[in-house]
């Protein structure tokens, strides 16, 4: 988060599987609440993170979101993000088909690729529904494209400008 906000010149993929699936199927940061793990086998009791439009709340400059149902276009998404100057986040929503598929009813590999592709939709489509609508459903696209000073050319200025000062 800090990265990002900072905007950083770093590019960071993100492989978002909704759970710690090697170690065993422990709750992670983006566990969707109620699902069963071996750390919460009542459910997980906090909401999950939405990681790409907490991302650019905090400021990167580039920020994407793809299924393993995208292949091109996360390519697309990684080849801008490492062009990109400042922070880029890809994150890439994949299956764990042992730990969360299991967990979350959601089945095997296959069973996962085809709930994806069927509850996928593009950012600028979700833009136009409501909470309910969206519910269930994996917002995927661009999330942000922008151009914005990287750290250390905000420091290169700062430092300019405490020179003209003495």
């Amino acid at each position: 988060i800090h990265a990002a906000r900072r905007n950083i010149n770093l590019t960071v993929v993100l492989v978002n599987n909704g759970i710690f699936g090697m170690t065993g199927g422990q709750t992670a940061p983006t566990t969707p609440r109620g699902i069963k793990t071996v750390t919460s086998p009542y459910g997980a009791m906090e909401h999950d993170f939405d990681i790409s439009p907490m991302i650019v709340a905090a400021g990167a400059s580039y920020v994407a979101r793809w299924t393993t149902n995208h292949p091109r276009q996360m390519t697309r998404s990684i080849k801008k993000g490492i062009q990109k100057k400042g922070f880029a986040l890809l994150e890439a929503v994949s299956q764990c088909p042992v730990q969360y598929g299991r967990a979350s009813k959601l089945g095997g590999a296959v069973d996962m690729l085809k709930h994806y592709k069927e509850n996928s939709i593009r950012i600028n489509k979700a833009r136009e529904m409501d909470e309910a609508e969206l519910q269930g459903k994996i917002i995927v696209g661009e999330f942000i494209d922008r151009e914005k000073a990287e750290l250390s050319e905000q420091w290169v200025q700062l430092r300019c400008e405490m020179m003209e000062d003495r």
